[in-house]
């Protein structure tokens, strides 16, 4: 899930706390002749299965029939509303969907839920979906001029496309649910850097967009309509419905939607979303090739950024579970076809954790108070939960440990969803990382209690800078953060590098990665502007500038009180045109560079003032210089989330 960006929204909703509505209620809000419709359907069609009939079916049965004639759910069923983490939600899934069929279960889903259209504000435009443009279209219009020594190679970037025209809600007898923005179907959009033959030096580019064909996207295709109830948010009721209806009518709680990230390891380049494992893609036609499972070893959620151990090549990743166990590490062989370890880390809660950080010696692991929890959902509660009064822990962890060799470091509660770097110092393990000091999920409550703000109406507030600035010391967005770690000591010492104006909301970091694991000098994140801050709370965030962070340079700055802040380090601001927002940005070595920051910053734009959309390249020594190139695209290319740069030389 590139999560930042949208938490907002889907607690925005999931902190309604609807009212979930009672038996009485439910049968009052439907109409008597389809009250006899659907029982006599219910009576004719459901109700032959064979004895002991699949839990899931019994709860369904009994639920939706005490619902629409009176009858209350049998006291049997309670300790299953109770106690969901004792049912096995993939047992038997196979034998169940044998012996149900999908006929009847979609006459159940018809009767019970419609599907509406999420509809989109004329200020969120480019998150709406684009059509696969088929073969590769050659670029024709570039200004400026891509340099010589820019490498061969595909600029890939992936975001949510979803299928038939947007995403939808539901509404049934059980309540209202929606999917989020980010849940729609991956789309892979491709800029290719080639030589022209004959030509000398001159650039041929060209341009492709293709989704990311997962299972359930093939079968939502096939189906050539909605298939999928959302459940990502809305009434606990009735996303705890649409969660088991999913699973009996496909095999799956929700849809695999890869479309966070891409990555390369062994020579394979694999479309990923942390939901479910990776997809492997021929990285030249863009064309899905299947699941990859590490050969039968890894067949749960793959986090969306994988880190390569520096000088081994190997590749670290974690999967998440609602249920127990609720965080398993693996490490896959340099070239990609066995697992080498895997383990499970033994904890006792399931964390909404991102991404993970490897340095020459260690593995480390985020442990912060963002929960997903299915018995809190079930009781009326949020999916998705932070608690500031929880514990948070930094774990440094051995390449090959296991859960008992993990030395924990105690940090105040925050979050974080995206890493910068990790690297090792002497005896100090040091974690870069975009921290929200509070929560990053906008608390109604906490806004309204304590300042005296209505959430309601946060999109219809006037953005001046008085209200911004108080708005982010309410919520805490995104600031670059360090912590030092030592492994002797288990002192933590923790710094915020950047300067506290409120300018600026950073994220989506990037760096050289031949420095992952290893110490660097530079960063480059994607900025949120004041001027656009109203839309991160539709969940749309978008980003109008990059800044390069020059870690060891200090700069001088006066803070409010005119106090001098000597601890600060350099940062330098690319900004866009106004309206216009980036996306996947990337940082593109030069083969044969010295510096580390030798090469371009790279990254898809969209003017929305002409509903142009673009590509730009920016020098990255020569940071707040104007743009060496701008690729003008052929078609429209919707905002994302994370890109990557794949040379030929490794094709």
């Amino acid at each position: 899930m590139a999560a930042c960006i949208y938490t907002c929204q889907v607690n925005y909703c999931c902190l309604q706390r609807p009212i979930i509505p009672t038996f009485k209620d439910l049968r009052s809000s439907v109409s008597t002749n389809l009250k006899v419709n659907f029982l006599q359907t219910i009576h004719q069609q459901f109700f032959w299965f064979p004895k002991p009939q699949p839990v899931v079916v019994r709860l369904i049965l009994r639920f939706t029939v005490s619902t629409l004639s009176g009858r209350e759910l049998a006291t049997e069923d309670e300790p299953l509303l109770t106690n969901l983490e004792h049912f096995p939600l993939m047992v038997d899934v196979p034998k169940v969907m044998k012996e149900i069929s999908s006929k009847l279960l979609d006459t159940f889903v018809d009767f019970t839920f419609e599907f509406v259209d999420q509809p989109l504000s004329p200020s969120q435009s480019n998150f709406a979906p684009v059509e696969e443009i088929g073969e590769v279209v050659r670029v024709t219009t570039i200004q400026g001029k891509i340099s010589d020594d820019f490498p061969k190679g595909v600029y890939i970037r992936n975001g949510s496309n979803p299928l038939f025209g947007g995403l939808k809600s539901s509404k049934s007898i059980f309540g209202k649910s929606s999917h989020l923005w980010i849940e729609g179907e991956g789309m892979l959009h491709a800029l290719y850097f080639t030589k022209e033959k004959g030509k000398g030096s001159k650039w041929n580019v060209l341009y492709k967009n293709k989704y990311v064909e997962t299972d359930t996207f093939n079968m939502e295709k096939n189906r050539k309509k909605p298939g999928f109830l959302p459940n990502m948010e809305g009434d606990a009721l009735a996303v705890l419905m649409a969660t088991f209806l999913n699973l009996l009518r496909f095999g799956v709680l929700h849809k695999y939607i890869s479309n966070t990230n891409v990555f390369e390891h062994g020579k394979r380049y694999y479309s990923i979303a942390e939901n479910h494992m990776p997809q492997e893609i021929n990285i030249q036609t863009l064309e899905t090739l299947g699941n990859w499972t590490v050969n039968g070893a890894w067949n749960q959620s793959f986090t969306a950024h994988p880190k390569k151990i520096p000088h081994t090549g190997e590749l670290v990743i974690m999967g998440i579970n609602p249920l127990k166990p609720y965080l398993e590490l693996g490490v896959i062989s340099a070239d990609g076809k066995q697992m080498v370890h895997k383990v499970d880390l033994k904890f006792n809660r399931c964390i909404l954790c991102h991404e993970i950080g490897v340095t020459r010696r260690y593995i480390v692991i985020l442990d912060f108070p963002l929960t997903i929890d299915i018995n809190r959902l079930i009781i009326g509660g949020e999916l998705i939960k932070y608690d500031k009064d929880e514990y948070a822990r930094i774990g440094i962890m051995p390449h090959y440990g296991d859960a008992n060799s993990i030395k924990w470091f105690e940090i105040e509660p925050c979050c974080v969803f995206h890493i910068i770097n990790c690297f090792e110092d002497n005896d100090e393990v040091v974690v870069r990382a975009c921290r929200a000091r509070r929560s990053i999920i906008p608390r109604p409550e906490l806004i309204v209690d304590e300042f005296g703000l209505n959430f309601d109406k946060l999109n219809e507030m006037s953005f001046c800078k008085d209200n911004v600035q108080v708005l982010k010391e309410i919520l805490s967005f995104f600031h670059v953060c360090e912590w030092r770690l030592n492994m002797k000591t288990r002192e933590v010492k923790m710094k915020n590098p950047t300067t506290a104006n409120h300018q600026f909301i950073m994220e989506f970091p990037m760096i050289n990665e031949r420095f992952i694991g290893l110490k660097n000098k530079f960063s480059y994140l994607q900025l949120i502007d004041s001027e656009d801050f109203s839309n991160y709370f539709g969940g749309f965030a978008k980003f109008g500038g990059i800044a390069k962070l020059h870690f060891e340079e200090r700069q001088v700055e006066i803070s409010k009180d005119d106090k001098q802040e000597d601890d600060l380090i350099k940062v330098e601001y690319h900004i866009f045109p106004t309206k216009t927002f980036c996306s996947g940005a990337i940082f593109v070595q030069k083969v044969e560079g010295v510096d580390e920051d030798d090469g371009w910053i790279v990254a898809f734009t969209h003017n929305e003032n002409t509903n142009q959309s673009q590509v730009y390249i920016i020098d990255a020594k020569d940071f707040e210089s104007e743009p060496i190139a701008i690729i003008i695209l052929p078609s429209r290319v919707p905002y994302g989330f994370h890109g990557a740069f794949m040379p030929f030389f490794n094709l």
